[in-house]
C-alpha cells in the first residue's frame, strides 16, 4: 500500500554485550524470525521508497541476512559506535533525502505495521517536522524519558544516564520509532554534539533543535506499550518471545483453531493453520509448517517445515521437512526425517523414524520400525521390528516395497531390494534379493531343538529347575 514514506533507516549496529552471546543481538530468534526480521516484517506494508539497515558488530552476519530476508535493503557499516545519531549521520551520506523518512530500532521486534501506520498518519496530519512514538511503561528504568511542557508539548529526550532525579520519575519514555520530514533532519542532524555521559552522538539531540527551529514536533502515545519494547539481553528475549506467543496464538484461536492451551502451545509467525484444527499442549509449530482443516496435533509435538493434511493425526511425535497426508495418523512417539511423505491414509505408528521415504495411501508402519530411503506402495503393512538396511557402510540404497504387501515382523530389507506387489516376507527373514510378486520370501535358519541342553550346561539355575518340573530330562 501507497503511505507516504520515502525513507527508512533500522538502527541494527549495537554490541548487544547483555546478551553475552556469540550471535549478534538482531539475529537472535522469536517465532521463527529474526528480531531484525520482525523490524522489517513490520516496516514492509509501509513500503519505503529506500530501506537503509545500519550495521556495525558482527558486521558480515548482519548484512548477509539481510541480504537473505530483504535484498533490496541497503546496509550501512558503523565501524566506530558512536551513538544513534552518528548512525543517522552515516545513513544519510551521499543522499538528498525528501518526503518523509522514518528511524527505528532493529532491536523491537513487536512492533506491529497497524502501530507504524497509524503513527505515520498521525504525523503527516498533524505537519510535524519530527514526531516521536512514546509508551508509558510501568517500569521505565533505562529508557530515554519524554519531557513535555505544561501544554503538552515535547520539550526533549533526555537519557536514563542524564536524567535528574525529578526527570526519572517520568513514566512516558522514548520507543526509538522516529518520523521526520527529510529537510527538517537533514538541517539538523549534523548540529548535535556528544556533549553528555556517554559522549556519542544522540538522535534525540534532534528532537530540541527542531522544536526550537520550527516547532513542529510532536509525541505520540502507543496503544499497546509491549509492543516498543527493546531486547538487551536473554530475559528480555523471553518476555518478548512470550508476548509474541499469545499475540499469535490469540489470532489463531479468533480465526477458528482450537489451542487447548496456549501457554505451553509456541506457534512461528510464518506457519499457517486452518480453521477447525485442533493444537494440544506442549506443541511446537515452526518455520513453513502448514495444517489443513480438522488435523490434530499433539500433545508434546514438534512440527518443523512439515504440511499436514486434512484431518491428519499427529501425536507426541517429532517431525521435520515432511508432508503428512490427509488422514495420516502419526505417533506416538514416531520421528519423521527430512523427506519423509505419507499419503493419505497412511499411518506411522510408536517408535517408528522414517527417513527420506514415501508411503503410500493406506500404507502402515505400525510400530518399532526404521523406514529408510524407501519407497512404500499403496495399501501394504509393515511388521512390527522391521529394519530397512539402507547403508553399507559407504553409500545409501534404496529399497522399493510394491502395493499390498505384507513384510513380516523383525524382517531386514538389506537394500538395494525390491519387493513385488502382493507379495510376503517371513517373519524374521533377511531379504538380500529381490521377492516377485506374488511371492513369499523366507531367508532364515531352520530351527533346531537340542534336548537337554540346559539341564547338562546350566544345571544349577533356576531354569534347570523349572525344566525338570515340566519333566525334562537330559
Amino acid at each position: 500500500m501507497g503511505s507516504g514514506l520515502d525513507i527508512a533507516i533500522v538502527l541494527a549496529a549495537g554490541e548487544g554485550t547483555r546478551m553475552k552471546s556469540s550471535t549478534s543481538k538482531v539475529l537472535h530468534t522469536i517465532a521463527g524470525r529474526s528480531i531484525l526480521g520482525h523490524v522489517l516484517e513490520a516496516l514492509a506494508p509501509l513500503a519505503p521508497k529506500d530501506l537503509r539497515v545500519v550495521v556495525g558488530s558482527q558486521r558480515e552476519s548482519v548484512e548477509g541476512h539481510v541480504r537473505e530476508i530483504a535484498p533490496h535493503a541497503t546496509t550501512v557499516f558503523q565501524a566506530e559506535r558512536n551513538g544513534t545519531g552518528h548512525a543517522v549521520q552515516l545513513a544519510l551520506e551521499g543522499i538528498k533525502p525528501s518526503g518523509n523518512l522514518i528511524v527505528l530500532a532493529g532491536d523491537t521486534p513487536l512492533l506491529t505495521s497497524f502501530t507504524l501506520k497509524e503513527f505515520l498518519d498521525v504525523h503527516i496530519a498533524s505537519e510535524n517536522d519530527v514526531s516521536v512514538l512514546t509508551a508509558q511503561l510501568p517500569d521505565p528504568t533505562g529508557y530515554g524519558r519524554i519531557v513535555r511542557d505544561e501544554l503538552g508539548g515535547i520539550v526533549r529526550i533526555v537519557e536514563q544516564r542524564d536524567a535528574t532525579d525529578e526527570e526519572q520519575e517520568i513514566d512516558e519514555i522514548n520507543t526509538g520509532v522516529y518520523l521526520f520530514k527529510a529537510e527538517a533532519l537533514m538541517k539538523s542532524i549534523h548540529q548535535i554534539s556528544n556533549n553528555n555521559s556517554q559522549g556519542e552522538l544522540y538522535l534525540t539531540d534532534v528532537i530540541a533543535l527542531i522544536k526550537a527551529e520550527t516547532n513542529k514536533a510532536g509525541a505520540i502515545l502507543s496503544n499497546d506499550y509491549t509492543e516498543t519494547l527493546g531486547i538487551n539481553d536473554r530475559a528480555q528475549l523471553a518476555e518478548c518471545a512470550a508476548i509474541m506467543r499469545d499475540r499469535i496464538n490469540d489470532a489463531h484461536m479468533r480465526a477458528g483453531i482450537s489451542i487447548i492451551d496456549p501457554t505451553t502451545t509456541w506457534i512461528d509467525a510464518t506457519v499457517k493453520i486452518e480453521a477447525n484444527a485442533t493444537i494440544y499442549p506442549g506443541s511446537w509449530l515452526q518455520g513453513t509448517t502448514s495444517v489443513a482443516e480438522d488435523a490434530v496435533i499433539g500433545p508434546r509435538t514438534t512440527l518443523h517445515n512439515v504440511s499436514v493434511g486434512a484431518g491428519a493425526l499427529v501425536l507426541e511425535s517429532h517431525c521435520t521437512d515432511s508432508t503428512i497426508g490427509e488422514k495420516s495418523n502419526v505417533g506416538p512417539f514416531s520421528f519423521l526425517r527430512p523427506g519423509s511423505s505419507l499419503a493419505a491414509g497412511a499411518k506411522v505408528g510408536a517408535y517408528v523414524e522414517v527417513k527420506n521415504s514415501s508411503i503410500g495411501a493406506g500404507s502402515k508402519v505400525p510400530h518399532l520400525s526404521y523406514v529408510g530411503d524407501a519407497t512404500i506402495g499403496s495399501g501394504s503393512n509393515i511388521g512390527a521390528a522391521t529394519i530397512f538396511v539402507n547403508y553399507d557402510g559407504v553409500e545409501k540404497h534404496r529399497t522399493v516395497v510394491g502395493n499390498e504387501v505384507r513384510i513380516g515382523s523383525d524382517t531386514m530389507l538389506v537394500a538395494p531390494v525390491t519387493i513385488g506387489d502382493g507379495a510376503y516376507t517371513a517373519a524374521g527373514s533377511v531379504i538380500t534379493e529381490d521377492v516377485p510378486a506374488g511371492s513369499i520370501a523366507v531367508a532364515r535358519a531352520k530351527q533346531r531343538n537340542i534336548l537337554g541342553w540346559v539341564l547338562r550346561k546350566r544345571a544349577k539355575t533356576a531354569s534347570a529347575d523349572a525344566a525338570r518340573k515340566a519333566g525334562a530330562s537330559e
